[in-house]
Formats: C-alpha cells, sequence, structure tokens
C-alpha cells in the first residue's frame, strides 16, 4: 500500500503483510526448523548398527543439532533486531539445508556406512541442526507484529504449535525409514524442508518498521509510520549491551539452570527415548517412535500451554516447584524400576514436569530480569538448550560404563539435574516471598 496517510512520509513507500500473515509464516518457519531436533534419535539404531557405535558416540550423533541450534540462538536472535526475521530465518534453512542434503548424498552414494563416515554424519548433523534455531528468530519476529496486549496469545500458538514438530517427526520417521528405507526417508524430509523454505521465502514478511528501513527511510520515520500502521514494538539501539546486563545479574543464571533442565532436558529425551525404548524394553522402532514422539515429545509441547495459564495464576516460582518435583518422581521412576508400565509412567511424569517448568521459567525472567529483559531471554534460551547436547552423549557413555542397564541407571543425572531445579526454584520462590512482605500494605480511609 502507498504512502498517503496522516502521517506525512518523506516519499512513497510499500507496506506488505498483516500481523495474522506474520504469526502464520512465523510459526511455520520454527516448525520447519525445529525439527531437527529429531534429526537421527529415531533412526539412530539403524546408524548404531551399521557403523558399531559405542553408547557415548551414538549419544553424540544424536546430540549434535542441538549444538548450533542451541548455540546460535543467541546471536541470531540478537540479528533480527537490526535485520528484521527474514532474512536470519532464510539463512538458518540454507546451512540446513546444506547439512541435510550432504546427509542424503552420503547415504544415496555409501553402499554401507562404516565407522569411516561417522565424523562427517556429525558435522552434518551440526549444520542440519541450524534450523533449531529458529526459534529465537522466530520469537521476536511474530513480536515486533503484534501489539502488546496480543502478545500473549500470538506467542502462546507460535510455541505450542512450533513445539510440536519433534514429536511429530520422532512419530513418523520410524514409518518412513520401513516403506523408503534410510536414504528415502531422509530424502523425503531435505524435500520437505526445501519446500517449506520456498515457502516461506515467498510469503514470510518482516514487520512495518523493518520493511521502511530496508525502503531507506530513516529510524525515526520508520518508528513514525510503522507506529501509525499499529506496530508498538521497536527494536532497541543497545541490543548486545542487555545481553551484558543479564549475565551480570547471577539470578539470570538461575534461569539458565532451569531452562537447562527443563528444556535442554526435554531436548536431550526427543532425541534419546527411542533409543531406550528399544534398547532396554525391545520394542520395535516404529513403536519406540510412538512412545518417545506421542509419550513424551507431544505431551511435553502440549502441556507447555497449560503451564503458561498455572504459572499466571500461581505464579512461576511455585509451578516451577511443582514441575521440577514431578520431573524428580520421574527420573526415580526410570531409574530404579525397569517395568513396561512404570517406566512409561516415568516418562510421561517428566513430559509434565519438563513442558509446565518451560513455561515457568520464561515467565520469571521479566520478573528478575526486568532491565534486560531481551538479553536475559536469550541467554536462558541459548545456554539453557545446551543440556540438549551435553545430556544424549553422557547418557551414553553410562550405558558404556554399566550396559543395558545402564539405559536406566542413566536417568539419575536426571535425578540430580531436577534435584538442583528444585532447590533453586524454592530460592526464587522465597525470592518472592521477601519481595511480597517488603511492599508496603496499602492504607484504606
Amino acid at each position: 500500500m502507498a504512502g498517503s496517510d496522516s502521517v506525512a512520509p518523506e516519499r512513497d513507500y510499500w507496506l506488505r503483510g498483516t500481523p495474522f500473515s506474520g504469526l502464520v509464516m512465523g510459526t511455520w518457519g520454527f516448525f520447519i526448523g525445529f525439527a531437527a531436533v529429531a534429526l537421527y534419535g529415531p533412526a539412530a539404531k539403524h546408524f548404531q548398527q551399521d557403523m558399531h557405535l559405542s553408547g557415548l558416540a551414538l549419544g553424540l550423533l544424536v546430540a549434535a543439532p542441538q549444538l548450533t541450534g542451541s548455540l546460535l540462538r543467541i546471536p541470531f536472535g540478537a540479528w533480527v533486531d537490526r535485520a528484521g526475521g527474514r532474512l536470519p530465518m532464510l539463512t538458518l534453512f540454507g546451512l540446513s539445508l546444506l547439512g541435510m542434503w550432504g546427509l542424503v548424498f552420503i547415504l544415496i552414494t555409501v553402499k554401507s556406512l562404516t565407522a569411516a563416515a561417522y565424523p562427517i554424519i556429525v558435522i552434518f548433523g551440526f549444520l542440519s541442526g541450524c534450523g533449531v534455531a529458529s526459534f529465537s528468530v522466530g520469537i521476536p519476529q511474530v513480536s515486533y507484529w503484534y501489539r502488546q496486549n496480543h502478545q500473549g496469545t500470538a506467542l502462546g500458538a507460535y510455541g505450542g504449535i512450533g513445539n510440536l514438530a519433534p514429536g511429530l517427526f520422532t512419530l513418523l520417521l520410524p514409518y518412513a525409514i520401513a516403506s523408503w528405507g534410510l536414504a528415502g526417508s531422509y530424502f523425503a524430509w531435505f524435500t520437505f524442508l526445501l519446500v517449506g523454505a520456498a515457502v516461506y521465502a515467498f510469503l514470510a514478511r518482516d514487520a512495518y518498521y523493518f520493511q521502511l528501513r530496508k525502503q531507506g527511510f530513516e529510524v525515526e520515520a520508520s518508528r513514525r509510520i510503522a507506529g501509525a500502521k499499529g506496530q508498538e514494538l521497536f527494536p532497541k539501539e543497545a541490543v548486545w549491551q542487555a545481553v551484558i546486563t543479564a549475565a551480570e545479574d547471577p539470578r539470570c543464571w538461575g534461569l539458565v539452570v532451569l531452562y537447562f533442565v527443563s528444556f535442554g532436558g526435554f531436548l536431550a529425551l526427543t532425541a534419546w527415548f527411542p533409543i531406550y525404548w528399544i534398547s532396554l524394553h525391545h520394542v520395535d522402532a516404529r513403536m519406540a517412535g510412538v512412545l518417545g514422539g506421542l509419550g513424551f515429545s507431544l505431551v511435553a509441547a502440549g502441556i507447555r500451554v497449560f503451564g503458561g495459564v498455572l504459572a499466571e495464576r500461581i505464579g512461576g516460582e511455585r509451578t516451577a516447584i511443582f514441575a521440577f518435583i514431578g520431573t524428580l518422581c520421574g527420573a526415580v521412576i526410570l531409574t530404579v524400576w525397569t517395568d513396561f508400565r512404570l517406566d512409561l509412567g516415568g516418562e510421561l511424569l517428566i513430559a509434565l514436569g519438563m513442558g509446565i517448568g518451560n513455561a515457568a521459567v520464561f515467565k520469571m525472567v521479566p520478573k528478575y530480569v526486568p532491565e534486560a529483559v531481551g538479553g536475559a531471554a536469550g541467554l536462558v534460551g541459548g545456554l539453557g538448550a545446551t543440556g540438549g547436547f551435553v545430556l544424549p552423549p553422557f547418557l551414553g557413555a553410562v550405558v558404556d560404563a554399566l550396559g543395558t542397564t545402564g539405559y536406566a541407571g542413566g536417568f539419575f543425572a536426571y535425578i540430580v539435574l531436577a534435584t538442583i531445579a528444585v532447590v533453586i526454584s524454592f530460592y526464587f520462590w522465597r525470592l518472592d516471598c521477601r519481595t511480597d512482605r517488603a511492599r508496603p500494605v496499602p492504607r484504606h480511609t
């Protein structure tokens, strides 16, 4: 639409897109990129058998996408404040497509995988995992489109739908492998990613402020015109200063630990549970996909919405305490017992605890680091997600040390982590109670 309104722009301009289309495309980008969390987990047994991998090597393989997907969250999230979301998102897709095509090429051309192929497959996992960082791009991309009193609903839909991707791919990939083989399944995934990236490139638009800046308007003129069109949120000039300010606050690091346990733990178990069910309980790959994808990932993603509502009502601190106690109970069950039904119950408890815990942590971020919310969100989201890379190799190393019983024994790590998270959550609760007592009581006349 041409610039012919009351804001009196310096010259004509063109603006495309609506808040709803911004939400749809931001969510779509997050969904297709975030699916890489499940890149190797559902197919791990095939790679392990072909390349004769140890537990540690297998854990590193399934964790590879999480490393780049976690560490790139901070710089790419900051890049959005300079360039809008479209260019950073397409850059992540390009890196992911490069990794996926390399993986497909290896699987098609190499008749039989051997241990010699392991390093290159891990490297392609690192590249493919770049799409996991789409979360930190989509959040500000959607936020800039919406007025602040509508952002809760918009971001709730964004997070809820996008987080479903790993669970769905964990569920579907074993069926695809059974029908098309390993190479055919990853070629289908590559095709999905390519088409998805093309749809995003064709339809996605940045918020009005970024469109105006790209058309050559100065900052103030872009703010004025975009504000008249309904945009309320604008990027701050000192993006990295917010990260530094957040890093100087010890409470921010407490939130990083909580998110390491909840979201990092979620990423790790999304990749690990299919291996666990196949190796310890001897189910087939398709049933393992159902148990890991539907029984864990989709439950954790879906319950996150309820976790946000609960945190609004009783506070993020109390919600976190309940969530991590649930995670602790689930980890105890999975560590102590190897009964199928009990372990399924333990998996569900961990899924509920981690999903609710994810929502509780981000409820507390603006409360405890109010002077640098964006920087704190980047640190909490980026560093917390590294749990998805750190934990699977540890679980694999326990299997190497203990044998098959190590698939249960490895969950002792989650007992330790959940206990630490409960203690930190209690600290925040006590801090909140002291703050409430310090507030002056209003006088009524």
